[in-house]
């Protein structure tokens, strides 16, 4: 232990946080990581003379993998290897249920890896400690046993009486946790769930050399599961395929074990081969392979959900706030979240007046996922007599389809803007007062002729008369525009779900994707308008960002398929305010120009001169617009979602709103349908963001810096439609 370790006082200012970490586990290292990459400095304590972590495997699914994958980590870099088959058995190996994952590990952003929880923790702890990583290394203190926790001083006391004090404290030290105490008190502690389980590894060219076991070697990232009715064995391969990691759960009272609970318990060969004596011989003959010096006995424990992971300045991860049945192989990858969401609301800048704050955001964020997981993973772990109905698929698209940096950052962002809301104004940040009737009211107190003809539309300012636009004349006729003319430029690329859900409208559960996996489809898309009557027989250009696959439901239960469109630029000014008050689209000003040519296209956005968005079409070739499907968009959609807000007028009324729903526009009840002349299909297709800083883009900075955090993972392609005909999208309707 260095000096450090002898006492200093917490800070905070240029070189961030001092965070303990008491634990140097799985969990603790991850935080360790993704924290110094925040510019804290942070310290871990590990009670032994290194981790506890042993000779077994660990699932990274795609939820945890993807964590590790931000944070620099790849874990096939040190042989973890794809997760590819499934395959369910009885104890006498006859067929359950065999499934090639290949198809559904499409749907997720991260690959499904099984890894050697040795290596993992090395590459961790490298990654944690290294000079040569992000922020100031995190400082390990081995045989540092914590006794005690200072939750109000965010210190750690030491069997040796030496005192450490920070500004915040996690504790990840595990199933036994200490720190756990000094959150929930001496009343949670974890007991034994009714089965242990036997843990070893053996080498798979054994198994595919011994003629009566080959048959289990066949192929590569196959987890193989024996079911028995009350007990099974779990098997799956690691280290490139070279080595089985075996999980032999049975009741254990057939293996009552001292130092209850911990990975290192010595368990007895004979007592294995007696709990699994009924099954297949092949498979006793896999269990003869474990090696009876190595062989270990695990007590699987549980524990009462705990009221509260936080106190003060103390927080809980992982294990320590929530251990974990292994039925799911999700312990390690909730521990992993745990510590992605720690970074994310602790950034360098955190005042150390906000860090209490900031835990219990912490913990709103992370409690209920991982508490509903540990439920699954109880509920999975149920002996087959329980005949206990577990929706596999929909617990694994649950687990899978989830990224916690995104989450946990789009929370802090809803976290802030409330503390800037109730910071500055009184009152309730949103009201869901929505009166029926209040502009019609309004407007027949001002203007008569309202009654008289209902649909006509009117726009501020009222004294006028009607606003002839779009929809209307000046005597609030229909416009036709069957005439005019549309060229509409569209890249689709394949993106990050979890990212794309972050832009729907916040505290909103209506809007989901259909699809469960974290990759999703977006569209940017540019229409030129010309021969607009209502402009006089010019037009106008407007870009957007289009949401694939996005379904929302209605209080009733019904569902409404279509893409989502948080913003539209337009670049003229009489679109913008007539499609916001009439049609309640989210429409903001961008300058959109436009260089065309024979086989390529490019398109500048921007804001007086400063350009932000650059759009690309390489190497047009015109192709037969017969066959082209899908909407002008490139998606077979059946109409635009929006979500209208308008706020409410007064200083002592900032923050609530005046209108706030979701609206619909049904593509086959609009005014006409687009008629495609000409397509041009692009050979390449791309596009470039930049958000540049508030000085440059004052007034869309934090949108643009929002756009640009998506990831384009595959330019799927583009193209550029020419046609007549412009709806006018009257057909847009208030959903609920």
């Amino acid at each position: 232990m260095n000096g450090a370790a002898n006492g200093f006082n917490g800070s905070h200012g240029d070189n961030g946080l001092k965070i303990l970490i008491v634990g140097a586990g799985i969990g603790g290292l991850t935080a360790a990581i993704a924290l110094r990459k925040q510019g804290h400095q942070v310290s871990l304590f590990e009670q032994s003379r290194f981790s506890s972590e042993s000779g077994a495997a660990i699932h990274l699914a795609p939820n945890a993998n993807g964590v590790l994958r931000r944070l620099g980590i790849f874990a096939e870099d040190f042989g973890a290897n794809p997760m590819r088959w499934l395959n369910e058995m009885t104890p006498q190996s006859a067929p359950k249920k065999c499934i090639n994952l290949d198809g559904p590990n499409k749907l997720w952003q991260h690959p499904w890896l099984l890894a050697h929880r040795v290596h993992l923790h090395d590459a961790l702890l490298e990654a944690a400690t290294s000079p040569h990583s992000e922020g100031p290394p995190a400082q390990l203190h081995k045989s540092s046993r914590v006794v005690d926790v200072d939750a109000e001083n965010a210190a750690v006391i030491f069997e040796d009486g030496k005192v450490v004090k920070g500004d915040v404290v996690i504790g990840a030290d595990g199933v036994h946790s200490v720190t756990r105490k000094r959150v929930g008190g001496d009343k949670f502690q974890p007991y034994g769930s009714g089965k242990s389980a036997f843990r070893f590894l053996i080498s798979k060219k054994s198994v595919r050399d011994d003629p009566l076991t080959s048959k289990f070697a066949q192929k590569d990232g196959e987890l193989l599961i024996w079911y028995a009715t009350d007990r099974r064995i779990v098997a799956y391969p690691t280290t490139n395929n070279e080595l089985l990691n075996f999980a032999c759960i049975h009741p254990e009272t057939e293996t009552s074990t001292t130092g209850a609970g911990t990975w290192g318990t010595q368990g007895n060969h004979d007592k294995m081969l007696e709990a699994y004596k009924d099954f297949d011989p092949a498979v006793l003959a896999l269990l003869k392979k474990a090696d009876p010096e190595t062989l270990k006995v695990w007590k699987l424990l549980d524990m009462d959900v705990l009221p509260t992971w936080i106190n003060n300045r103390l927080a809980l991860l992982g294990d320590a706030a929530h251990p974990f049945l292994p039925h799911q192989g999700q312990g390690g990858g909730c521990a992993i979240e745990d510590a992605a969401s720690l970074s994310v609301v602790l950034p360098r800048d955190t005042p150390p007046g906000e860090i209490k704050e900031r835990l219990q955001l912490y913990e709103n964020i992370r409690m209920k996922r991982a508490n509903r997981i540990q439920e699954f993973s109880r509920i999975a772990g149920m002996d087959l007599k329980a005949d206990v109905k577990f929706d596999m698929i929909e617990n694994t698209n649950y687990n899978f389809g989830h990224d916690e940096f995104d989450n946990s950052s789009q929370a802090l962002r809803k976290w802030m803007w409330g503390e800037l809301m109730t910071g500055f104004f009184s009152g309730p940040k949103i009201s869901h007062d929505r009166p029926e009737n209040y502009h019609l009211g309004r407007m027949l107190t001002l203007q008569s002729s309202i009654a008289r003809d209902p649909s006509i539309y009117w726009q501020m300012p009222i004294a006028f008369g009607p606003m002839p636009g779009p929809r209307q004349d000046f005597s609030g006729k229909s416009r036709p525009a069957e005439e005019s003319t549309f060229t509409t430029a569209s890249i689709k690329f394949k993106t990050s779900r979890t990212l794309l859900q972050n832009l729907f409208p916040p505290n909103s559960t209506s809007y989901k994707f259909k699809s469960p996996g974290t990759i999703a489809y977006a569209s940017i898309s540019q229409t030129t308008l010309g021969k607009m009557d209502w402009l006089g027989g010019s037009g106008y250009r407007h870009l957007g960002l289009y949401i694939h696959g996005v379904e929302y439901t209605k209080n009733n239960g019904d569902i409404i398929s279509g893409t989502y469109m948080p913003l539209l630029f337009e670049n003229l000014t009489d679109p913008i305010v007539s499609g916001r008050e009439e049609l309640g689209m989210p429409k903001l000003y961008s300058s959109i120009d436009l260089h065309r040519r024979e086989k390529s296209c490019r398109i500048n956005a921007g804001w007086e001169g400063a350009i932000w968005g650059n759009f690309v079409w390489e190497g047009l070739e015109e192709s037969d617009p017969a066959e082209d499907k899908g909407s002008i968009s490139g998606e077979d959609d059946d109409g635009i979602l929006v979500y209208r807000y308008i706020p409410k007028v007064g200083y002592a009324k900032r923050g609530e709103a005046e209108a706030e729903y979701p609206v619909f526009v049904p593509y086959a009840e609009d005014s006409l349908q687009p008629q495609p002349k000409r397509i041009f299909k692009a050979s390449k297709a791309s596009f470039k963001l930049d958000p540049m800083n508030w000085e440059a883009l004052p007034t869309l900075h934090h949108i643009i810096t929002r756009l640009a955090e998506l990831p384009v993972y595959e330019v799927m392609g583009g193209k550029i439609v020419e046609g007549l005909g412009v709806p006018d999208v009257r057909a847009a309707q208030r959903i609920e």
